[in-house]
């Protein structure tokens, strides 16, 4: 059964509702799936509500369902926020939010650290192929992604998450799957190929964040970031 992202349906029970798709879907819909009223979809508001609805009109410019069932799906009880510094090959970053996004995550940053390359990021261009890798999983739950921030300014940060550092040169080589506790908001920063100074791994430490390992192998920045989802999926017995 398809999936359809429409961030703009209510987080609530709308069963019974007429509801016309976006243009974007529309046509998604009626000239590249080419679908016929009568067959039932999936949609997602991204926000953990799953809709299945019956096609009335199909049109390519606006096709419109009736909403069949609602159903709000029970979030887990921990959060992963991955805070990465960008790649100068952006296939590769892409390529780490798509898989991180079928896998589970709810938040990206992308870190401007002292190593970092100099490259632009475009979040409209990234939050498409993260929506495309929700819809492919049948995923509920659409990940933010952030504006580049500062690393210094991102550490200073407010928050209540547990707060881990991957740094190659960690002494006491504690793997993140074995200290990270279940049930808890977890942040992780990685670093750019080279990866973080020593002034930056200090100035994290000092803002409260802990250095662990991601295993014994050297990992490029956007293998390192998807070893970090996963490890924490994994002590959460989620995978």
């Amino acid at each position: 059964m398809d999936c359809f992202y429409e961030p703009q349906f209510d987080s609530a029970d709308i069963t019974g509702l007429n509801i016309p798709l976006s243009s974007d879907e529309s046509w998604h819909c009626a000239k590249v799936l080419r679908m016929r009223e009568g067959e039932t979809i999936r949609i997602t508001n991204g926000k953990g509500w799953l809709y299945k609805a019956v096609l009335k009109v199909v049109d390519p410019k606006s096709c419109e369902v009736q909403i069949t069932e609602s159903l709000k799906l029970k979030p887990r009880n921990y959060s992963i926020h991955i805070a990465v510094a960008p790649v100068k090959n952006m296939v590769r970053f892409e390529w780490f939010l798509e898989k991180a996004t079928e896998l589970g995550i709810d938040q990206i940053t992308p870190l401007i650290c002292k190593r970092s390359e100099k490259i632009s990021v475009r979040t409209d261009r990234l939050n498409k192929i993260m929506v495309a890798a929700m819809k492919q999983s049948l995923g509920v739950t659409m990940p933010v992604i952030d504006q580049p921030q500062k690393f210094n300014d991102f550490i200073k940060q407010e928050t209540s998450a547990l707060r881990y550092i991957a740094w190659m040169d960690t002494e006491n080589k504690n793997l993140l799957s074995q200290v990270c506790p279940s049930g808890n908001d977890i942040i992780v920063l990685i670093g750019p190929e080279g990866d973080f100074s020593e002034t930056e791994v200090m100035n994290a430490k000092n803002a409260g964040y802990i250095p662990i390992s991601l295993g014994n192998n050297r990992l490029r920045t956007e293998t390192a970031a998807l070893a970090a989802t996963m490890a924490i999926h994994f002590a959460n017995k989620a995978i």
